[in-house]
């Protein structure tokens, strides 16, 4: 294992000694065995090693100075050659991931950023609008913290994002295994994308849990305003019936603006969510039942919570004539 870098107090006199080292070096003789040069340099490594991590005092390791480097500057576009001055490591890459991935800070890359691009606009126009610029121009190696918070679930997840990275499922069900047994609990972008090998569908798969498969992924943008930018969340361990997948983004969209986001028959809003209580999401009811020949349009789509849906399917409950 190389040497750890050393945090020095005087940080001005040790870039004054590496800058009188660096000179040493310059004045060598150059027929003085390349060997000899090589090993010469060794120390000014160690000392320019030396000063970037003493840049952030106090920080006993390379992980925690990445970290705090990312917190003194959140939202703002950070190189990875930066990281690795501070972090004042060879591994800095990996401290970073363990940041993203196992403690669950919102640390999304240029990579990243493209894949939601590609995939899921929506999230990523959400995202944008939280940092206060345009990722278009990210490199791979740029790093943004989206928000100065970690998943406080992190720990608990890890496991669970390990023995699904290495499973044989397919993408989808990677991130769907993940979503469901989290159920309420917002995931990040970064860890589904480790959980999906990186594979760039990722964010794509994502999207077609929700308006393919009928499962409730929702984000920050779709009505769960308590998570953090860029997460998702599987609001509830249920898939909607096939025809109610078919519902489009603009027609589902309408019926909740219309609805004033609440359900029609108690009133229940997002802005009513108690852990107590069963009522957890707005689910989009058909007044002329699918199987009567109704059909997915504003006209004929109701907002309920999902107890009041399904108190209507199994006729315990019944909506006014007249609706909606």
């Amino acid at each position: 294992m190389g040497r750890r870098s050393k945090q020095i107090g005087d940080i001005g006199a040790g870039a004054r000694a590496a800058a009188d080292q660096l000179a040493d070096f310059a004045r060598l003789d150059p027929d003085v065995p390349i060997r000899t040069r090589a090993a010469s340099l060794a120390p000014i490594a160690h000392a320019v090693r030396d000063i970037g991590s003493s840049l952030l005092p106090g920080f006993d390791s390379g992980r925690k100075r990445i970290l705090a480097y990312f917190r003194l500057h959140p939202g703002q576009a950070i190189n990875g050659e930066e990281l690795f001055v501070v972090a004042g490591i060879d591994d800095w890459a990996r401290r970073l991931r363990e940041l993203r991935v196992e403690k669950g800070w919102p640390i999304y890359s240029g990579v990243t950023f493209g894949h939601l691009r590609e995939h899921d606009r929506e999230q990523l126009l959400e995202i944008e609008s939280q940092i206060g610029f345009e990722t278009t121009a990210l490199g791979p190696e740029q790093y943004v913290l989206v928000e100065d918070a970690p998943d406080e679930n992190a720990a608990k997840h890890w496991k669970l994002l390990k023995s699904l990275r290495g499973s044989e499922l397919s993408v989808q069900d990677r991130i769907l295994e993940l979503l469901r047994n989290n159920v309420g609990q917002a995931i990040s972008g970064e860890q589904l994308r480790y959980v999906a090998g990186d594979a760039s569908e990722w964010a794509r798969r994502v999207r077609e849990l929700r308006t393919e498969q009928g499962w409730p992924v929702l984000t920050k943008m779709q009505g769960r305003p308590e998570i953090p930018v860029g997460s998702y969340v599987l609001a509830e361990d249920k898939q909607s019936p096939s025809h109610d997948r078919k519902i489009s983004d603009s027609v589902r969209i309408a019926v909740l603006q219309r609805d004033g986001f609440k359900c029609r028959h108690c009133g229940w809003s997002r802005g009513n969510l108690d852990p107590d209580d069963p009522r957890k999401l707005l689910e989009l009811h058909h007044v002329r039942e699918h199987a009567q020949g109704g059909v997915n349009t504003v006209e004929n789509l109701v907002t309920l919570c999902n107890v009041d849906h399904d108190a209507v399917h199994a006729k315990t409950l019944s909506l006014p004539a007249g609706w909606p």
